[in-house]
C-alpha cells in the first residue's frame, strides 16, 4: 500500500516535456544520494544481478525504473519507520520545479507568437519603393523621353528627306519627260525630213555635178500636220514666255526679305501702294494658280496686299504688330513659311515647279491668309475703336466752339475738323464697311451728345413766384443768400449771423466764366447745413425749457420772413401777404399773451410755399404739408431745409437770366476784387510756382535740345512755363496743400484737388488693368470700359475685389491670377498711401501728363485739332484706353481754367516775367 502511494504521488514522466523530466529525475536521484543510506550486501547483490540479466531498456524507462525502485525503497524504509518528511520535500521541490518550467515554457510561447505576429504584419504590409528603385524608375522614364524625342526628330528629318527626294525625283522625272519630248520632236522632224528627201526626185548618177547655187543647203519652214497642232505650239510658246515675263517683272521689283529690311517702314509702304508693284505680285499669283482668273478687281487686289504684307510683318515686325502674343508669332511663323515656300519656285532657272511644290505653296499661303484674317479682324476692332474715340472727341471740340462766332473760333476749328473727321471716315469705311462705319459713328455721337448735355431736373425749374428780370449791366453781382443760423446764442440770432449756404458773389462770377452753364448745387454744403440746423435744434429745445423760449420763436419767424421775402418781387400780392403775416411785432406780441399756435403757423406756409416753388418742387411741398409730427422744431427744421431749396431754384433761375452780363463782367469784377485783397506787391507762392515750373520747363527743354542746334521751338516762354506748372499742379496724386497753391488760382482749390482725385484713381485703375493685359497677352489698346467702370467706386483695399472684376469678363488660369494678385497689392499699396512707387504707375502717371502738357501747350488751332484728334490713339498705346473721355473732359476744363486765370491775373503774371527777366539782366 505504501507503494502505491508513493507512486500515485509521483508524477508521469511521459506527461511532461522529455527535458522537465530528465532534469527533474536527477534532481531526485542526486537527493536520494545525498541522503539515503547504502543499501545491504545482500540487497546489492540483488539489484546487481538483475541489472545484469535484463533487457537494456530506453534512457527515459531506466531512469523511471529506477526512480520507481527507488520509491519503493523509500516507501520500504518508511515503511519499516524511515521518515516521511523527506518524501513530501522532495515532493513538492519537484512541483515547484514543474511549476516554473511551465512558467518558462508559456512566456516562451507567447514570445515566439509575438515574433510570429510581427512577422506576419511585416509580410502583409506593403513595401515603400527605396530610393534605388526611385531613381532607376526616374531614369528609365528620363530614358524614355529622350527616346521619343530622338525618335520625333528622327521622324521629322526622315519625313523631311523624303520629302526632298520626292521633290527631286518629281524634278527628275520632269526633266526627263522634257527631254523625251525633245527627242520626241526631232525625232519627228528627223522623220519628216526623211520622208522630204525620199519623196524629191534623186539625181542619176551620169549627170553633171550641180552647180555651187544647188550645194546651198535650203533652210525648210516646219509646217505642222494641221491647225490644232499648230495652235498647241502656238499655245505652249506663249505660256511660256508669259511665265518667263510674270517672274522676271516681280524679280525686277527687289522684294526681298533683306531689301525690305534694309528699307524704311514708309518707304516700303509707299512701294507696296504702287500700281506696277500690285499688277506684277497679281500675276505671279495668278500664275501658281494663288489667285484665279476673272474675279473682282477690289479681293483681287486686297489678296495681293495680304500676300505683299508678309514682308513687312517679317522686315518691320515692330511697326507693324502693336502685340507680342501667340497670335502674333503664329502670323510671323507662318509668313516665313511662305517666303521660304515662294523662294525657290522663283528662282527655278526652269520656271517649271512640280506638282508637289505647287500644292505646298497654295496650302502655305492659304495658311498665311486665315491668320493674316484672323488677327487683322482682331487688330482692326481696336482701330476701329481708337479712331471712333477720335471722330466723337473732334465732334465734341465742334459743338464747344461752333456757337463762338464773335471771336471766329469757329471759322479757325471748322476746316482744321472737317479734315480730321474725313480721313477717320475713310478709314472706318474701309476697316468696318460703310454701313456699318456709319451706324456705329452715328451710335458713338449720340451717346457723347448724350453724356455730354447737362442732365436737366425732370420737371420745369422756374419758380412761380419768379419774373424774368431784366439784365442790368451796371449791376453785375448778386446778392448772396443766407442760410439758417450758425451761432447757438440767442443774442447771435437776435443778430441774423448766418453762414452763406450759397457762394459769394466772387465764386459764382469766376464759375460762371469758367462754365457759361454754371448752376448753384446744394449738395457740396449739405453736411454744414445739416450740422447747424441740428444745433439750433438742440439749442431751441434747451430754450424752450428756459425763459429764452420765447425769443427762439420770435427770431426763428424773422429769418424765415426774410428768406421768403427775397423770393418774391416786391410791390406784389405774396410780398405784401409774407410781410403782413409773418410781422415780427405781431408774432411778439402773441407769444407774449400766449396766443401763439404752430399749427396755424405751419398751416399758412403749406399754403403759401406751392405759390412760390417750382414745378418740380411740388412733390416735396405736399410731403412737407402731410407731416403732422407734434414736435414743433423738427417740423421748422424741415420748412427751413424746404426754404433753402426755394432759394437754391430762384439763386439759379436768377444765374440764368443774368448770365451773359456777369460772364462780360467776371474778368473785369476778379481783377478789382484781387487787386482789392492782394494788392500789386509780390505773391510769394505764386513766385514758388513760378520758379519751380520755369526750373521744369528749361530742364525738359535742355534735354531734348541735347545734341542739336538751338531752334525757336526750343525757347523758353511764358505760356510754356504757365501751362508746365498748372500741369505739374493738376495731374498729381498727393493731395493738395495750400502752400503749393499759387494765390492766383486759390479760388479753384476745390477744382484741383477733385482733379488731383480723379487722376489718381485713373492712373491706378489704369496700371491694374494694364497688368492684367499684359499677363493675358491681350491688347494694351483694348478698352475695358466696363471693368474700369466698376472699379471705380471699389476702395483700394482688396486686390481679390478688382481680381474678381476682371474674371467676371475673362477667365484667369491659377498662375496668372496669383501674379496678378501680388502685382495689384502692390498698385493699391500706391492708391492707398496716394504715393508713386510702383513703376507702372510711374509710367502711366507721366504719359497722362505728357499729354495733357501736349494738348495745352498747342497755341494754334490746327495744333489743337491735331492733338485732339491723335489723342485716343496716344492714350490707348499708353496705357489708358479705358479713360480717353474722362482725361479729354480734364483737358477743356483746364484749358478753360487757364483762359480766365490768364486773362483775370494778367498784370500779376507780367510783372513775374519782368521781375525774372531782370534779375537774369542783373546777374548777367
Amino acid at each position: 500500500m505504501r507503494h502505491s502511494d508513493s507512486s500515485d504521488l509521483e508524477p508521469d514522466a511521459d506527461l511532461l516535456h522529455p527535458s522537465i523530466a530528465e532534469e527533474a529525475q536527477d534532481l531526485i536521484m542526486s537527493s536520494d544520494n545525498d541522503i539515503l543510506p547504502a543499501p545491504p550486501p545482500r540487497i546489492a547483490a540483488r539489484f546487481s544481478k538483475s541489472s545484469n540479466t535484463r533487457r537494456k531498456s530506453s534512457a527515459a524507462s531506466s531512469r523511471r525504473n529506477s526512480l520507481t525502485s527507488h520509491h519503493s525503497s523509500r516507501s520500504s524504509r518508511s515503511a519499516h519507520g524511515g521518515p516521511q518528511s523527506t518524501h513530501i520535500a522532495q515532493h513538492l521541490r519537484r512541483a515547484s520545479i514543474i511549476e516554473t518550467r511551465k512558467a518558462r515554457l508559456a512566456d516562451r510561447a507567447a514570445h515566439a507568437e509575438q515574433v510570429r505576429l510581427r512577422a506576419a504584419l511585416a509580410k502583409a504590409a506593403p513595401r515603400a519603393s527605396s530610393t534605388s528603385e526611385e531613381r532607376a524608375l526616374a531614369a528609365k522614364q528620363a530614358r524614355e523621353r529622350f527616346l521619343a524625342q530622338v525618335a520625333a526628330n528622327c521622324a521629322e528629318e526622315v519625313k523631311r528627306a523624303k520629302r526632298v527626294a520626292e521633290d527631286t525625283r518629281e524634278k527628275k522625272a520632269a526633266e526627263l519627260l522634257r527631254l523625251k519630248e525633245d527627242m520626241l520632236e526631232r525625232s519627228a522632224e528627223a522623220e519628216r525630213r526623211r520622208s522630204l528627201l525620199q519623196q524629191s526626185q534623186r539625181r542619176p548618177r551620169t549627170a553633171t555635178l550641180p552647180s555651187l547655187e544647188e550645194r546651198k543647203v535650203v533652210t525648210r519652214i516646219w509646217k505642222p500636220k494641221n491647225e490644232s497642232e499648230a495652235a498647241r505650239v502656238i499655245q505652249k510658246a506663249w505660256r511660256n514666255r508669259n511665265r518667263r515675263r510674270t517672274v522676271a517683272e516681280f524679280l525686277a521689283l527687289g522684294l526681298t526679305l533683306e531689301n525690305v529690311q534694309k528699307t524704311s517702314f514708309e518707304d516700303v509702304g509707299s512701294l507696296f501702294s504702287q500700281e506696277k508693284v500690285l499688277e506684277s505680285t497679281t500675276k505671279l499669283l495668278r500664275l501658281y494658280g494663288l489667285q484665279d482668273d476673272g474675279v473682282d478687281s477690289t479681293s483681287d487686289r486686297a489678296a495681293t496686299r495680304t500676300f505683299l504684307s508678309a514682308f513687312l510683318v517679317l522686315g518691320h515686325p515692330a511697326q507693324v504688330l502693336s502685340n507680342d502674343g501667340e497670335q502674333e508669332k503664329d502670323l510671323i511663323d507662318k509668313a516665313k513659311s511662305l517666303l521660304l515656300c515662294l523662294d525657290p519656285i522663283v528662282t527655278d532657272s526652269t520656271l517649271s515647279p512640280s506638282t508637289s511644290q505647287l500644292e505646298s505653296l497654295a496650302e502655305v499661303y492659304t495658311s498665311f491668309q486665315s491668320a493674316f484674317t484672323a488677327w487683322k479682324d482682331r487688330d482692326s476692332s481696336v482701330l476701329v475703336d481708337t479712331m471712333l474715340a477720335q471722330f466723337v472727341e473732334l465732334d465734341a471740340i465742334w459743338q464747344s466752339v461752333k456757337n463762338d462766332k464773335d471771336g471766329h473760333v469757329a471759322e479757325d476749328y471748322r476746316e482744321g475738323i472737317q479734315h480730321n473727321q474725313t480721313l477717320l471716315l475713310a478709314r472706318i469705311k474701309r476697316l468696318a464697311g460703310a454701313d456699318r462705319a456709319m451706324k456705329m459713328i452715328r451710335e458713338a455721337i449720340r451717346k457723347s451728345r448724350k453724356a455730354q448735355a447737362k442732365k436737366r431736373p425732370p420737371g420745369d425749374v422756374r419758380p412761380r413766384a419768379a419774373s424774368h428780370p431784366t439784365a442790368d449791366a451796371s449791376t453785375p453781382s448778386l446778392t448772396p443768400l443766407e442760410a439758417s443760423v450758425s451761432d447757438l446764442t440767442a443774442e447771435s440770432l437776435a443778430s441774423r449771423r448766418t453762414t452763406p449756404l450759397l457762394p459769394d458773389n466772387r465764386t459764382i462770377m469766376h464759375e460762371l466764366a469758367v462754365n457759361k452753364e454754371y448752376k448753384i448745387d446744394i449738395k457740396p454744403k449739405t453736411d454744414m447745413r445739416d450740422n447747424a440746423i441740428r444745433a439750433v435744434s438742440e439749442k431751441m429745445r434747451i430754450g424752450f425749457e428756459s425763459e429764452f423760449g420765447d425769443t427762439f420763436i420770435i427770431v426763428m419767424a424773422e429769418i424765415l420772413r426774410e428768406k421768403l421775402l427775397r423770393l418774391v418781387m416786391p410791390g406784389k400780392s405774396l410780398h405784401t401777404l409774407i410781410s403782413e403775416s409773418l410781422d415780427t411785432t405781431m408774432i411778439e406780441k402773441q407769444v407774449k399773451m400766449g396766443a401763439f399756435s404752430y399749427q396755424h403757423f405751419f398751416t399758412f406756409m403749406n399754403s403759401l410755399l406751392p405759390k412760390i416753388c417750382a414745378p418740380v418742387r411740388d412733390a416735396e411741398i405736399k410731403a412737407l404739408a402731410e407731416d403732422e409730427t407734434e414736435d414743433p422744431i423738427d417740423r421748422l427744421a424741415k420748412l427751413n431745409y424746404i426754404i433753402d431749396l426755394l432759394s437754391i431754384d430762384h439763386a439759379n433761375f436768377t444765374l440764368q437770366m443774368k448770365a451773359p452780363v456777369l460772364i462780360k463782367e467776371a474778368t473785369g469784377y476778379e481783377e478789382r476784387y484781387f487787386a482789392t485783397t492782394h494788392g500789386s506787391g509780390p505773391l510769394p507762392r505764386t513766385l514758388n510756382w513760378w520758379a519751380r515750373s520755369r526750373r521744369k520747363t528749361e530742364e525738359e527743354i535742355a534735354r531734348r535740345a541735347a545734341g542739336s542746334s538751338p531752334s525757336p521751338a526750343s525757347r523758353v516762354t511764358p505760356d510754356r512755363i504757365y501751362m508746365r506748372g498748372l500741369v505739374d499742379l493738376t495731374v498729381e496724386v498727393a493731395e493738395l496743400h495750400e502752400a503749393d497753391l499759387p494765390e492766383t488760382l486759390e479760388l479753384d482749390q476745390s477744382r484741383i484737388s477733385r482733379m488731383r482725385t480723379d487722376v489718381h484713381r485713373m492712373v491706378i485703375i489704369s496700371a491694374i488693368l494694364l497688368t492684367a493685359k499684359n499677363l493675358m497677352r491681350r491688347d494694351v489698346r483694348s478698352q475695358w470700359r466696363e471693368q474700369a467702370q466698376r472699379m471705380w467706386d471699389l476702395p483700394f483695399e482688396n486686390a481679390q475685389t478688382f481680381i474678381g472684376v476682371i474674371e467676371s469678363r475673362y477667365a484667369l488660369p491659377p498662375t496668372t491670377k496669383t501674379q496678378l494678385s501680388g502685382t495689384i497689392e502692390r498698385i493699391l499699396l500706391d492708391g492707398r498711401n496716394r504715393k508713386v512707387t510702383h513703376p507702372v504707375v510711374k509710367v502711366l502717371l507721366q504719359k497722362f501728363k505728357t499729354h495733357v502738357h501736349t494738348r495745352l501747350s498747342a497755341s494754334s488751332a490746327d495744333e489743337r485739332v491735331k492733338a485732339a484728334s491723335t489723342a485716343s490713339q496716344v492714350l490707348s498705346s499708353g496705357g489708358l484706353p479705358e479713360f480717353v473721355v474722362q482725361i479729354g473732359a480734364l483737358v477743356d476744363e483746364l484749358q478753360k481754367v487757364a483762359d480766365v486765370d490768364r486773362e483775370a491775373h494778367r498784370r500779376w503774371y507780367d510783372n513775374i516775367v519782368e521781375g525774372v527777366h531782370e534779375a537774369e539782366v542783373g546777374g548777367t
